[in-house]
């Protein structure tokens, strides 16, 4: 019988035989060959795009049909908590659904009953002035409180679904009388969600609601992070939308947003929450552009296609550098993002004080439409040298530390998730694609004075 390692050797061969005449994946930032994937990595792109699906398909919670919060392969629960479902990670698990029909990962019927599923578990599961928690259980759609007062409506993770629900609708909206049928459900879902509601009065919008709790979270969110999606579509709504003034006073904070700095060759035009000095984690450049395309945004204050592709770049030179001399590390071996660590879950940062020598694959994968030659170096280095540590069922596992020995065997939805779609987004731009059609977000994007290639002026 093949061994685990035997047999991925051998399904990569397969798909390299496969996939022998398929056209090379190339950037959409740079047009020269040098840039360009060769067709020899295709195999491997192609089976970890798919073993990263699986999570949201074969490995979801199967009564809501949600994406797991987490997965332990070793068994090793903080609780017993698989029942437990998380509306973010689900929400780019919707996304991933919709890359997994197109890349013939499932069928088209197989897709669309999961995303019905989901859709229904939406429709009755704990929602608060429209909005989801962060958590639920996904066997009753109870919420889970998520810490001691967070136990109400969860603004951020509910933009995080409402992307991919965009998606799905324009997915769907000219199919057949089911699909149109789920494309109608979808809108009315995001036209439910009262953005307006969570300014709480004010002009900003604020992370968490409670109905037993209010406002006690006390968490008004200020540019930049994770967060410019929500102020997005909070604009963009058509039923609950708010005014421009949220945006600009809110999380640009009358101009103070912008505030330069530079890494070497690399420059960012943005504060960063916390003032991380080097970009903060790189989940920051992923989890708002999985449907939102950087690909020429602009607005008065940055050029957002350079500032995502900057600091990617710097947290690649960062381990690249490697100034705390980490084990590892190098061109082959990066990744810094907010994931599982040796102790607990940290949010792993290009700084003296937040790189504490944990790599994250999620963080080079995710960034392929921006670093492609380094993100590809560093999925071939992890799956040809370190193999069995560092892969399992669903891809690579989350997190793993050559310095401390540690290569857990767990997995996070908040993670997967944007592996699977920015991998599609830099092939095909099938997401980008999708939520960039929708009407309202072109009015709410030139409503805030966005300028992008997918609005005409």
């Amino acid at each position: 019988m093949l061994t685990k390692n035997k047999f991925l050797l051998a399904a990569i061969a397969l798909l390299l035989t496969a996939n022998a005449c398929t056209k090379k994946i190339h950037s959409w930032q740079d047009k020269d060959a040098a840039t360009k994937i060769d067709v020899t990595d295709t195999a491997l792109f192609n089976l970890v795009q798919r073993q990263s699906f699986q999570y949201f398909y074969n490995g979801a919670e199967p009564v809501s049909g949600l994406a797991r919060e987490r997965f332990h392969s070793d068994n090793i629960y903080p609780q017993n908590d698989k029942h437990i479902v998380t509306s973010g990670g689900a929400g780019f698990g919707v996304m991933a659904l919709l890359v997994g029909i197109e890349r013939g990962f499932i069928t088209k019927e197989q897709g669309r009953n999961q995303l019905e599923k989901i859709v229904s578990f939406l429709e009755r599961a704990d929602r608060f002035h429209g909005a989801w928690p962060h958590w639920w259980n996904g066997e009753t759609g109870k919420v889970k409180p998520f810490g001691k007062n967070d136990d109400g409506g969860d603004l951020v993770e509910t933009s995080f679904m409402l992307q991919g629900i965009l998606c799905v609708r324009q997915y769907y909206q000219h199919g057949t009388m089911e699909e149109k049928a789920l494309a109608a459900r979808a809108d009315k879902l995001w036209k439910e969600v009262e953005f307006d509601w969570f300014r709480n009065g004010q002009n900003i919008l604020y992370w968490h609601w409670s109905p037993g709790k209010g406002w006690i979270m006390n968490f008004p969110v200020k540019g930049y992070n994770e967060c410019l999606i929500m102020y997005i579509l909070a604009a963009s709504s058509p039923t609950h939308g708010v005014p421009a003034e949220v945006y600009h006073e809110g999380w640009v904070q009358n101009g103070k947003i912008v505030q330069q700095s530079i890494y070497k060759s690399d420059t960012l035009q943005l504060f960063y929450q916390g003032n991380p000095p080097n970009g903060g984690p790189l989940f920051w450049a992923h989890y708002s552009y999985l449907g939102l395309d950087p690909r020429g945004l602009k607005d008065s204050y940055a050029d957002y296609g350079k500032e995502v592709t900057a600091q990617a770049k710097i947290n690649y030179q960062w381990c690249v550098d490697n100034p705390k001399q980490f084990k590892g590390y190098g061109k082959n071996n990066w990744g810094l993002t907010a994931s599982y660590s040796v102790k607990g879950y940290a949010a792993h940062a290009p700084s003296m004080k937040d790189d504490l020598g944990v790599i994250s694959p999620t963080a080079a994968l995710s960034s392929f439409p921006y670093t492609p030659q380094q993100s590809m170096a560093a999925m071939k280095h992890w799956f040809t040298n370190l193999k069995d540590k560092t892969w399992g069922e669903f891809g690579f596992y989350d997190a793993f530390s050559e310095t401390d020995n540690w290569f857990p065997k767990r997995y996070l939805a908040i993670d997967q998730g944007p592996i699977v779609v920015m991998m599609e987004n830099y092939r095909s731009n099938l997401l980008w694609n999708l939520f960039m059609s929708c009407p309202e977000i072109k009015i709410g994007l030139k409503k805030l004075g966005f300028t992008s290639p997918h609005i005409k002026q």
